[in-house]
């Protein structure tokens, strides 16, 4: 009887490292394993002061894929047998996540030089500290003769790859001159699993390049040289240190190194697949497809899309672009999202909502306790604080609060792409409840869910289904049932806890021509949970109206062109709040 053959993938999260193996005759998930990022706050380099800087440790990269491929060849229910039989691994991280690297492609991070310097780290994709240098590229785009945004929106992001180097170069030139080349989390693990050395033949992915670099055929790859020395002539000589190919994710990178081969446990010489970001390997997961809206929602959430060439032939403004092969190889990848969805929950249960650990040592219950009995104590409390908000928020209809908010804690990724905006809630009376505020806060999100959706439809591409996958969509029935009715379509939920990992599986078992290419993959491994969450049309109807004030506000903070003032906006919420009350 012929063995079974199994699949690696591998997800670099933000506060995390998900490994999981997949079983490649039947798809079952055979075992999986996360390690938690130490580093840091909950795995992020902060520096006091400054919302927007956010850095990780690569170290930190190391460390998570050996302690998470043996902890998932451990939950196996035959390990050895297992781990004789893989074939494949592929990988997605968090994007654009660039790391300086020196000419052995090892991050700058490591020398002696440059230990515990930020800025010689991964500058994680969060970092939003270049917001200026992405005005700057976006304007110096719209000068040239060829719009190099195009494809990615139309405006560059603080998030993206080029306004993250050139700030770099500006505030450590040190840093910036010792680099040898400049590469994303993506790509830095493939290469480091096949035992990569120069930075010139490490593979690109072209999901990073496409979405965050402006990486193009129309204009034959990355921008020229002279489009970045315009920008700041500091950046003489960029594009000669990066790269003139991409690559699928499909795209056999080489065979595990014997180095990496030893340290995990597997084959030396099984293919490893070319990176991608966990969003697109998500939406592979989650079984996209032409007409599908994949949101993966977690601490922020992605909007992802694919569209046959031949169905588009015009460039989404807004969106976080547009890139042939970037999810599907054959199809567009369209990418939008939010920069807050989950970040927006956990700051109001954690940080506004007066946190247990300030208040219990100077209350006569907690006097006695100690530190460790406090935290536990504090554990305990956040695991439940979000059912008790539900449940409560739940009683209220659609709305009864008469408050509105706007998704912002982080800035607008989608449509407006301006980390310069910040978040509001109108309409606080001296009645308003904790659960009427986060009620608020879940249904500003659904609304920019469903902004982003608008945007895909505007543009001709039809949106027949909406699958979710991620933490919410898993843990919160609450959350999800306000999306469908803010939406106004049904929400499904992928069958596997783990999407992202799954997608990225799926590409190490293609490399290793285990199938011929994803689709068949999908056809074997991807599926829906028996939950679905239909929309309630008397909560639509009122969400509609709803979402025509929040669009007012979305306009008016967050563009020029708004004239219209806000005066009937507070009337409008009291009124909608009399006739919910009065029903």
């Amino acid at each position: 009887m012929e063995k079974k053959k199994y699949a690696l993938g591998l997800d670099f999260g933000t506060n995390s490292v998900r490994a999981l193996i997949v079983d490649l005759s039947n798809g079952d998930e055979v075992g999986t394993y996360v390690h938690e990022y130490t580093r840091g706050k909950d795995g992020i380099i902060v520096k006091p002061g400054d919302p927007n800087f956010a850095r990780q440790d690569p170290m930190e990269y190391i460390e998570g894929l050996e302690a998470s491929v043996k902890g998932a060849l451990n939950a196996c229910p035959n390990p050895k047998e297992v781990a004789e039989n893989v074939i494949g691994i592929g990988v997605d991280t968090t994007g654009s996540t660039p790391i300086p690297v020196a000419q052995s492609v090892q991050p700058l991070s490591f020398s002696k030089n440059f230990k515990s310097n930020p800025n010689a780290m991964a500058w994680l994709w969060k970092d939003h500290t270049s917001f200026a240098e992405a005005a700057e590229f976006t304007l110096r785009a719209k000068k040239e003769s060829v719009d190099y945004t195009k494809y990615c929106g139309g405006t560059y992001s603080s998030e993206w790859f080029f306004s993250k180097i050139l700030h770099l170069a500006r505030v450590d030139p040190e840093v910036f001159a010792a680099a040898a080349s400049f590469v994303e989390h993506c790509d830095l693990m493939p290469a480091l699993l096949v035992g990569e050395t120069d930075p010139k033949k490490v593979i690109r992915s072209r999901c990073a390049s496409g979405h965050k670099a402006m990486f193009n055929a129309e204009w034959g790859g990355l921008p020229p040289q002279e489009f970045f020395s315009r920008v700041d002539k500091r950046l003489d000589g960029i594009v000669a240190k990066l790269y003139k190919e991409t690559h699928t994710a499909d795209k056999k990178v080489g065979g595990l190194c014997r180095e990496w081969a030893k340290k995990l446990g597997l084959n030396e010489g099984i293919a490893v697949a070319a990176g991608a970001f966990d969003a697109h390997t998500g939406a592979v997961g989650a079984g996209i497809r032409e007409g599908t809206l994949v949101k993966i929602m977690g601490t922020s959430t992605c909007d992802m899309m694919i569209v046959r060439p031949e169905r588009l032939n015009v460039a989404i403004k807004g969106i976080c672009g547009q890139v042939n092969g970037s999810i599907v190889p054959g199809c567009i990848g369209l990418e939008a999202g939010q920069s807050a969805v989950g970040d927006i929950y956990a700051w109001y249960r954690d940080d506004v909502r007066w946190p247990l650990e300030n208040i219990l040592p100077r209350t006569s219950f907690g006097r006695g306790l100690d530190g460790e009995k406090i935290a536990s104590l504090m554990r305990e409390a956040k695991d439940t604080v979000y059912d008790v908000l539900s449940e409560k928020g739940a009683k209220l209809r659609p709305g009864q609060s008469g408050l509105l908010a706007l998704d912002w804690h982080n800035g607008n990724r989608t449509v407006l792409v301006d980390p310069n905006l910040s978040g509001l809630i109108l309409g606080l009376n001296l009645h308003t409840c904790p659960e009427d505020v986060f009620r608020a806060l879940v249904e500003a999100t659904a609304f920019g869910a469903r902004v982003i959706m608008e945007r895909f439809i505007e543009y001709g591409v039809e949106v027949n289904e909406v699958v979710t996958c991620g933490g919410l969509a898993e843990k919160n029935p609450y959350v999800m049932q306000i999306h469908a009715d803010v939406m106004g379509r049904p929400i499904k939920v992928s069958r596997s806890a783990q999407t992202c990992a799954l997608g990225t599986a799926m590409f190490g078992a293609v490399a290793a021509g285990a199938f011929a290419k994803v689709e068949d993959a999908q056809e074997l491994m991807c599926g829906l949970k028996d939950t679905s969450y239909e929309p309630i049309p008397e909560n639509k109807a009122t969400y509609d109206r709803l979402f025509r004030l929040y669009r007012r506000l979305h306009d008016s903070f967050g563009t020029t062109e708004f004239a219209e003032n806000h005066f009937s906006v507070m009337k409008e919420l009291l009124e909608i709040r009399r006739q919910v009350s009065q029903a």
